[in-house]
């Protein structure tokens, strides 16, 4: 058996090799992430080496949030040979600030719900107001009063 063919992998071999499912690799091959790879006689997909690195790529990328279609410029540029630093600083820098922003969300989320928590009785209740979690004080107000 030549080099080459002791590292031929199937489609099960590099989705095991990355830590993916068959129809995940699959997938990516059907939109372009990888590129279609050499078949055997039978019809069996091949995959070498560089489409471990190029999966493991993939995945890194996608950990990060970046979209499949951020993926595919950065693996365009990187395809070319050269360094894809530059248009990965760009797709970094807006994710960090969509990361920041959903922080944001759920740091004003937190706080209201344990506002509400906070505002429980430790007693039963009187039956709420629709859409409060306790029931009017004779002033109209919402807060509970039980």
């Amino acid at each position: 058996m030549t080099p080459t063919a002791a590292r031929a992998l199937r489609v099960s071999d590099l989705a095991t090799a990355v830590g993916v499912r068959p129809d995940t690799v699959r997938y990516y091959e059907r939109v372009g992430l990888l590129p279609p790879p050499n078949r055997t006689p039978g019809g069996y997909r091949t995959y070498d080496e560089v489409a471990v690195d190029r999966l493991r790529f993939i995945r890194g990328a996608q950990r990060l949030g970046l979209r499949l279609v951020d993926i595919r410029h950065l693996l365009a540029v990187r395809d070319t040979g050269a360094c894809p630093c530059e248009p990965a600083e760009q797709l970094l820098l807006r994710r960090l600030a969509e990361v920041d922003a959903e922080i944001a969300r759920l740091t004003a989320l937190r706080t209201e719900m344990a506002a509400m928590a906070a505002a429980l009785p430790a007693t039963e209740c009187a039956s709420p107001s629709p859409g409060s979690w306790c029931p009017p004080t004779e002033g109209g107000d919402l807060t509970c009063s039980c």
